[in-house]
């Protein structure tokens, strides 16, 4: 049976990964990381969200787990775990770059799925439309996905669908692969806004507007409406 694990953090790249993997994949397992972020709403979101995509795929939806990573978040202090402002750092990189993130959560993702029996893990990563962030970078989760094989003396693969997508074409990619129901889902129940806002409500979708999370997901709608003549 092919199976694969899904980084789930109730996003709109996560949500069209889990969309993309249940359909290639016999069974799709999801795990999510609290790790004291301040956008903790999307926690909220990924139960509502992932019950509402069982219906793209029956019987392949498997379990979940929701991993605590507080005291990593705190040592990996960001803009993203503290009331720090969003702007860019001395080193180049946005504040919202929180150090090693998604090493972390692969390491800890290939662990559960080594118990779990699969060697794929999925992940929302992208060269693309991305703030500079170097563990998104396809070249470092290859470098990852080869630690991980040989720690666990047992290969392990790090799929990145939407690495070389744009945020329009991740659109694309969700309602090639769920029509408009799943870009519906996608608006109403994702959340990527990194002030966890979910009181303003946009074309694309919930959040305060104004955060890079939120230019870059309004941007991405609106280039997809243009392109697809919605």
């Amino acid at each position: 049976m092919s199976a694969a694990l899904v980084l789930f953090s109730a996003g709109q790249d996560s949500a069209t990964c889990l969309a993309w993997a249940l359909a290639r994949y016999e069974r799709v397992e999801t795990i999510g990381f609290a790790y004291g972020q301040r956008h903790a709403v999307e926690m909220q979101q990924r139960g509502i969200l992932r019950s509402q995509m069982t219906s793209l795929a029956p019987g392949r939806l498997g379990n979940d787990i929701v991993v605590d990573l507080s005291g990593y978040g705190a040592l990996a202090e960001s803009a993203l775990t503290a009331d720090r402002a969003i702007e860019m750092s001395e080193e180049g990189l946005p504040t919202t770059f929180v150090p090693g993130r998604n090493l972390v959560f692969f390491a800890v993702a290939a662990a559960h799925a080594y118990r779990r029996g699969i060697g794929r893990l999925v992940g929302g990563m992208c060269e693309t439309d991305f703030s500079g962030y170097p563990d998104c970078r396809r070249a470092t989760l290859d470098a990852m996905a080869q630690a991980l094989s040989l720690g666990l003396d047992k290969p392990i693969a790090i799929e990145t669908p939407l690495m070389h997508l744009t945020k329009a074409e991740t659109w694309a990619l969700a309602h090639e692969l769920g029509g408009d129901d799943l870009v519906e889902l996608i608006r109403e129940h994702s959340h990527t806004c990194y002030e966890g806002d979910r009181t303003h409500r946009h074309a694309w979708g919930y959040g305060c507007g104004a955060c890079p999370a939120c230019e870059l997901r309004a941007k991405g709608w609106e280039a997809w409406e243009r392109k697809s003549g919605r």
